[in-house]
């Protein structure tokens, strides 16, 4: 699903360039859910920012799903995020004026989705999520668990091949987080392709796979015997 080869991404900072990924090998299969750690600096957010077609690497070669994702114009790179990807990121993204369902059918608007189909399939996704009854609801009417959750909605109505989450549960308490992971752990087992940017180390062994980078290198990538969620409440 994802194939990295020799990614080298440099920044110049000043007179200075700084090194931040030097030569990435790594590949992520369809169906895994694999937790990328390292500590600030590390290279794992500009990694992120590359998988999700925000940023470009200097060096190397990254293909999704059997595409080569390279030199894209902001047009194709746009297409390609609602084609292939899903965000789902800490601060939760949501727009504030829009309910929760609007928030979520956002990206089917951008598919070129019809109105009534785009509400039916963002109201499906509520369901999964279960905040069926909170569609009407404004961003700054729900808890930061029920925010993730929409946000999480808005990440699959998409259909997208591959989830990409930023510390998703960086801003929820330990239960709220636990009751994130759960549903993230739901839509894995369901065949869907996770990975999951996270400093926390119980997070990370809620994920089958861990990748720790350190100083723009892979030092450490390792299988894990998956903890459930809800077995730490």
């Amino acid at each position: 699903m994802i194939e990295i080869k020799n990614l080298h991404k440099s920044y110049t900072m000043g007179n200075n360039s700084l090194h931040v990924l030097k030569g990435l090998d790594f590949n992520v299969a369809e169906g895994e859910l694999v937790s990328i750690m390292g500590s600030s600096g590390s290279g794992k957010s500009t990694l992120l920012n590359i998988l999700g077609m925000l940023d470009e690497a200097d060096e190397g070669t990254y293909a999704l799903d059997g595409v080569p994702i390279k030199n894209l114009n902001e047009k194709i790179a746009a297409r390609y995020r609602n084609k292939f990807l899903g965000f789902i990121f800490q601060s939760f993204n949501l727009i504030s004026y829009k309910s929760a369902l609007d928030n979520v059918a956002l990206p089917l608007y951008y598919q070129g989705v019809k109105r009534r189909e785009r509400l039916d399939i963002a109201m499906s996704y509520l369901e999964k999520v279960g905040l069926v009854n909170w569609a009407g609801h404004l961003p700054n009417e729900l808890s930061g668990g029920q925010k993730q959750r929409v946000a999480i909605a808005r990440a699959l109505a998409s259909n997208p091949k591959v989830l990409l989450a930023d510390e998703p549960t960086g801003a929820l308490d330990s239960q709220t987080s636990n009751e994130v992971m759960d549903l993230i752990q739901g839509i894995n087992d369901e065949g869907r392709t996770i990975l999951i940017v996270t400093h926390e180390h119980d997070i990370a062994q809620m994920t089958k796979r861990i990748v720790t980078l350190k100083d723009g290198v892979i030092t450490d990538d390792t299988k894990v015997n998956q903890v459930r969620a809800l077995s730490n409440v």
